[in-house]
């Protein structure tokens, strides 16, 4: 058996702004539209699923709280990734910054709250001094 993909999906009380934010502000493509209520986004080479609901995801205030994340996207240059959504008037919940587990990062929350992190990996140069 080989898994080709795993796509995961975030609940939106509006779908129309949700598409909106992923498309227009973080400039992802939107790769399809069900009716009214579900979507797919397309991020690169990989896509997620966003889902019309009622009430407010549950989980969005505890992932906030806990330091988790709903998406995690990976980049070559977070530093860029920052300063286009600060033009579009995104606030991050964190800035740049270098992690003890070799990455560069930002947090940010989207049009719901949903956390999303951006990671880029850190060029490691081994030690050859024999030290």
């Amino acid at each position: 058996m080989r898994i080709s993909s795993v796509v995961t999906q975030l609940r939106t009380t509006d779908l129309g702004a949700s598409i909106a934010f992923y498309t227009n502000t973080l400039g992802f493509t939107l790769d399809f539209q069900y009716d009214d209520f579900y979507a797919a986004i397309r991020a690169g080479d990989q896509t997620f699923h966003l889902k019309l609901v009622e009430e407010r995801d549950p989980c969005i205030d505890i992932v906030a709280r806990d330091e988790h994340f709903h998406l995690y996207f990976q980049t070559d240059d977070v530093a860029a990734i920052a300063t286009m959504v600060k033009r579009k008037g995104v606030h991050l919940e964190r800035d740049v910054h270098e992690t003890p587990w070799g990455t560069r990062e930002l947090v940010m929350r989207d049009d719901q709250g949903h956390t999303l992190y951006f990671g880029q990996a850190l060029v490691v140069v081994p030690d050859v001094s024999g030290s």
